[in-house]
């Protein structure tokens, strides 16, 4: 469902990914994660709709299997008890990293754990809705309008109404990033979809303790080409109308270029990414000035670097400022995300006071990049005496570290591309419970969408890798009896008062 900026917020709705833990796993403490994640109120009926008829077993093995079933289903309900008892609208500052996640991720806080996976689907929605079929006259754009876009991806009670999506132009120096149609007519030849805007409905924001603004940013589909178009060179970034009182606060030059271009002559892209979020946070925060506002930003890959990016820009113009002087807090999650500034920037971040939980698996390049050499790792000395090379990165915020190797699901020797992939991090997190931790499904999140988009889950479980495809392509039966391409209805372009909100 949409919200249109200049009327009230209408309702919308979120559903949750649930599938069963496989059958093929016969370890004792794999065997007890399939009987656990659904709670105690669902083991019996498990055992019965996935294995059938218990096969008999000795006195002795039948004792020990149900002492350690009772253990787990006591910690099961612990755990449930806990989450039920600390209720998210009392304590979401906390989750939205008011004390830095002091505590909350070892042992894993089941609240942050669920707010994580939420994000994370809300930033792989970017890639569910993107078309990047070269053959497709729609390359480069979202595949469904604003008020379906939820329902169409099966995400109907998501709780968030859609405000508006983000458009980017394509006339930069990240060719590996844009995706472009082979066809001569093509939608835009300059505009390229990466992201969105959603707000809390009235109904999720009663459970969320506030309306949550959220910013969805899209990270790169052409698996990790995309490394080699960072050119490895800090910029200013006061250089790209960006305010910063400091002139050694800088970034990469790419992510400068993707947030504040802008091509005039395009109806999408007319005004820069950058642009578009700032006006309309503006107006978000005009029409609720009563409300508990937040705003939560969430990116993977790339997605990621452009999400920090952007909740400095926010803090450092004073968005987030309401007219009573009030602040609205910030929040990024950002998932699988590579450096984006040097040590400067790092301290510029700390002192403006966003708040950055970045989770990563341990053996994905992309957050070991750029800056392979000159970083945060460096002694305090080295570091500041490189702080001023051109290829001199600090990470930013709180990291939370997810190791693949832990899943019994995923190839321990698996490719690149898939330690990045934004699924396999979601997996990792709902079976994360801290460090030194036995790896079990929290929410009992289906382990299939693993496989969605790569081809990362062992071969026992028999799910095909890169599953998700469209019918035949986009290819429809059109009038006159003939396969043609589908017509897709496009949404308008950018609003236009849009610039009356820049400050």
């Amino acid at each position: 469902m949409e919200i249109s900026l200049s009327n009230t917020a209408l309702t919308g709705t979120k559903p949750r990914h649930h599938g069963f833990m496989p059958e093929n796993h016969f370890h004792l403490s794999v065997f007890s994660q399939r009987l656990q994640y659904r709670g105690p109120d669902r083991w019996d009926q498990l055992v019965t709709k996935r294995h059938g008829p218990a096969r008999a077993m000795s006195k002795a093995n039948d004792s020990l299997s149900s002492d350690i079933t009772e253990v787990d289903k006591e910690k099961e309900v612990k755990k449930r008890k806990m989450t039920t008892e600390r209720e998210l609208a009392r304590c979401w500052p906390e989750i939205h990293g008011e004390d830095d996640w002091a505590g909350l991720t070892d042992p894993m806080d089941p609240l942050l754990r669920n707010e994580l996976i939420k994000y994370g689907e809300m930033a792989q929605a970017c890639y569910d809705a993107f078309d990047f079929d070269p053959y497709s006259k729609y390359c480069g754009s979202c595949r469904f309008t604003r008020p379906e876009f939820f329902d169409r991806l099966g995400m109907a009670s998501i709780g968030y109404d859609m405000v508006g999506y983000l458009y980017a132009t394509s006339n930069i120096n990240l060719p590996n990033f844009f995706k472009k149609s082979r066809w001569p007519k093509v939608w835009s030849k300059n505009a390229d979809w990466i992201g969105y805007i959603a707000l809390s409905n009235d109904e999720m924001s009663k459970k969320l303790g506030r309306r949550d603004i959220t910013i969805a940013w899209r990270g790169t589909v052409t698996r990790l080409e995309w490394v080699a178009d960072m050119m490895d060179y800090l910029r200013p970034i006061s250089s790209d109308k960006i305010p910063s009182p400091d002139p050694t606060v800088r970034v990469e030059s790419g992510f400068l270029d993707l947030y504040t271009d802008k091509d005039e002559n395009c109806k999408y892209c007319m005004h820069s990414v950058r642009e578009q979020i700032i006006t309309t946070l503006n107006k978000l925060i005009e029409i609720y000035p009563d409300d508990e506002l937040s705003i939560t930003i969430t990116g993977h890959s790339l997605g990621g670097a452009l999400a920090i990016l952007s909740g400095y820009d926010i803090l450092e113009t004073g968005t987030n400022i309401r007219n009573d002087t009030r602040a609205v807090p910030i929040c990024v999650f950002s998932f699988g995300g590579p450096r984006v500034g040097n040590l400067r920037f790092k301290e510029r971040l700390d002192l403006l006071g966003l708040k950055v939980l970045r989770v990563v698996n341990i053996h994905d390049i992309v957050p070991k990049s750029p800056g392979l050499i000159f970083n945060e790792n460096l002694h305090p000395m080295f570091l500041k005496l490189a702080e001023q090379l051109p290829w001199s990165y600090s990470h930013v915020g709180v990291e939370l570290a997810l190791d693949h190797k832990v899943s019994p699901f995923l190839k321990h020797d698996a490719d690149l591309a898939s330690a990045h992939n934004l699924e396999g991090h979601l997996h990792l997190l709902d079976g994360y419970h801290g460090r030194g931790e036995r790896f079990v499904l929290a929410n009992g999140r289906d382990y299939a969408l693993v496989n969605k988009g790569c081809d990362f889950l062992k071969d026992e479980y028999e799910i095909p890798p890169n599953w998700r495809q469209d019918p035949n392509k986009g290819m429809v039966i059109d009038k006159e009896g003939r396969w043609a391409q589908e017509e897709r209805r496009l949404d308008d372009d950018l609003p236009s008062d849009l610039h009356h909100h820049l400050k």
